[in-house]
């Protein structure tokens, strides 16, 4: 595969009306999590097209074959206009063995966070398509807007439905490292990130702010993979960085190096821009919805904030 150039390619507007498939590329998720989500998303105004049952096999939602077709089916059924994950687990990247770039015509808005990136990276590679970290079905939406474990709706819905204006993002974090960066949104999850490298579709992070977050990863797990990103050239050029809180990622020995500590000695050499702790992706508060693709511009001071210099939709 070839690296996709050329010109950003941004989806229609997801509104009150929308009509919303759902996908299951990875692990099966709760069924009345899921209800809960799908709750929501009617709340919000949104038609929900609720997806063909499957039958999970093991650790998969389902077979490898059925969930490339459901992901298929979503993106070129003409009656959906975006696609929203139900969970990440594991097995997105298997989806990437098959065709998959045959049912990538027209982009659309592909939301979620977790293993689901791994899709946003593909589709970034390939199409240049607009991604969407945010909140899930079944992993975000099922508790609620504004509330602990569920999703932030301005940030959802300005990076959704916004395509006139730039907006802001309060990133809830702290200063690590102060200044003002601006480039285009690149990453996510830190793991699905480091299984990207020696792939043909690992992202191009020179002049990005990167996001980078994850969950239940010791310190020193953290700290090898920011250490794989650097020596692999990843963070060489990249302008700022957004860091989530990682939860559950406390120091197993009592003294020992906390998550923060980490990205601070590892990051900071860089000597650029840093907030540390946003609840992006996995996070136990608030869920924000990162706009991949766009230009932005991140304000490292108190708490930080994004500046999204572009829609990330079209009308």
């Amino acid at each position: 595969m070839t690296r996709s150039s050329g010109k950003l390619q941004k989806p229609k507007a997801l509104r009150k009306g929308s009509r919303i498939g759902i996908v299951y590329p990875s692990s099966p998720a709760d069924d009345a999590a899921v209800s809960s989500g799908i709750a929501e998303l009617t709340r919000l105004g949104f038609v929900v097209e609720e997806p063909a049952e499957l039958r999970p096999q093991g650790y998969f939602a389902g077979s490898h074959k059925e969930r490339v077709g459901q992901f298929c089916k979503a993106i070129l059924d003409k009656n959906i206009d975006g696609v929203i994950g139900a969970r990440g687990g594991y097995g997105a990247n298997y989806l990437l063995d098959f065709k998959l770039t045959q049912c990538l015509k027209a982009p659309k808005c592909l939301v979620g966070y977790s293993d689901v990136n791994v899709l946003q990276y593909f589709l970034a590679a390939e199409r240049r398509w607009v991604g969407f970290y945010g909140p899930m079905v079944g992993s975000g939406f099922h508790l609620g807007a504004q509330q602990p474990g569920g999703y932030d709706e301005n940030s959802l819905l300005q990076a959704l439905g916004e395509t006139k204006r730039e907006w802001e993002i309060p990133l809830h974090g702290s200063a690590m490292r102060a200044g003002a960066a601006t480039g285009h949104l690149v990453g996510g999850c830190l793991t699905m990130l480091q299984n990207t490298l020696g792939t043909r579709f690992a992202p191009d992070a020179d002049g990005a702010i990167l996001v980078l977050e994850d969950r239940g990863m010791k310190p020193y797990q953290v700290d090898r993979a920011l250490r794989h990103l650097y020596q692999a050239g990843v963070l060489r050029n990249v302008s700022g960085i957004v860091l989530g809180d990682f939860p559950d990622c406390d120091p197993p020995v009592p003294g020992s190096p906390s998550v923060s500590e980490i990205c601070a000695a590892v990051l900071g050499p860089l000597k650029v821009p840093i907030v540390f702790g946003a609840p992006v992706g996995h996070t136990k508060r608030v869920i924000l919805t990162i706009p991949l693709g766009v230009r932005a511009k991140l304000h490292a001071r108190n708490e930080g904030t994004l500046e999204i210099l572009e829609p990330a939709v079209i009308e």
